[in-house]
């Protein structure tokens, strides 16, 4: 080859750099609406913490305080001792993670039952099922009032927790999109081996199946933490309230302190944001899993 040829092609880069405005327009403008969107959703959150340190007279303020003059941390403290936080807190994590077991336990398994298994009637049960969500719970509220009232079971946690183990419509649906997702052969594989339907169920969908399970435990843990019309209806002792039930009552103690108010909703809150800032990834991927097949 002509030496000058040669120097020509070794000047040339394997990849060229590419332009400003071709960066521009594949890596950062379509980001530019989502960041815009990601503002907007932040702003209430942002506005509730600034809201927590702030004075009475900067909340009142016709002219909104952004940037407090003094930061106000004794509110957090403050908002702490003035009603039984940790109490409250205690209930709500405890009735949390018994629903949460409550729902691991039952809803894998009608899962599985409906995408995996074959027997008469499993399409009508399934779509029987599926019409349960149709259902308001304004409906059934009242009876089933009644049936925890026979049962001597109002002022306790056991109708906050026993309904879970029997499963939710809606996590036995994404679990069953998830299940149907992974190949049958499988399963019958393993029971050429000799594995039982148990055995399949508990080594091998299971493990498989972490990324929509994940979801369920967190779809469950929000819901339970955030739940006010239950602990509203069956707790009467106010040693057993929930964080919902308790920042109603500080609401109605501390009317006009609205600082110690947002500082309450704000540790109400941080539990939500940190357990979800942990699991994200597992969440996306069982949501995003679902349904392929």
């Amino acid at each position: 080859m002509n030496p000058q040829l040669a120097d020509l092609f070794e000047a040339q880069p394997a990849n060229p750099p590419m332009r400003w405005s071709v960066v521009f327009r594949r890596r950062i403008l379509p980001h530019v609406p989502l960041v815009l969107v990601g503002i907007l959703f932040l702003m209430p959150f942002a506005w509730l913490v600034v809201t927590s340190v702030e004075t009475d007279q900067e909340i009142f303020s016709s002219h909104p305080v952004f940037f407090p003059h003094v930061l106000q941390w004794s509110n957090y403290a403050q908002a702490v001792q003035d009603f039984p936080f940790l109490q409250y807190t205690y209930n709500t994590l405890y009735i949390a993670f018994f629903s949460i077991i409550g729902q691991v336990i039952s809803c894998p398994l009608v899962a599985y039952s409906f995408s995996r298994l074959r027997y008469p009637g499993r399409t009508f049960l399934f779509f029987l099922m599926m019409s349960t969500m149709i259902l308001p719970s304004q409906v059934t509220m009242v009876p089933v009032y009644v049936m925890w009232n026979k049962m001597g079971l109002i002022n306790t946690f056991w109708p906050l927790i026993i309904p879970h183990f029997f499963g939710s419509a809606m996590y036995i649906f994404l679990l069953r999109q998830f299940f149907m997702s992974i190949p049958f052969e499988l399963s019958e594989a393993a029971k050429i081996d000799g594995a039982s339907e148990f055995r399949i169920f508990t080594q091998i969908m299971i493990p498989l199946a972490k990324p929509a399970m994940y979801t369920v435990i967190l779809f469950q843990f929000l819901a339970s933490w955030s739940d006010f019309m239950g602990p509203l209806i069956y707790l009467n002792d106010p040693t057993k309230w929930t964080l919902s039930i308790g920042l109603q009552s500080f609401i109605g103690d501390h009317s006009v302190q609205w600082g110690l108010l947002m500082a309450a909703s704000t540790l109400f809150t941080l539990p939500i944001i940190v357990l979800y800032f942990f699991v994200q990834r597992r969440f996306i991927q069982g949501i995003t899993l679902t349904g392929i097949k």
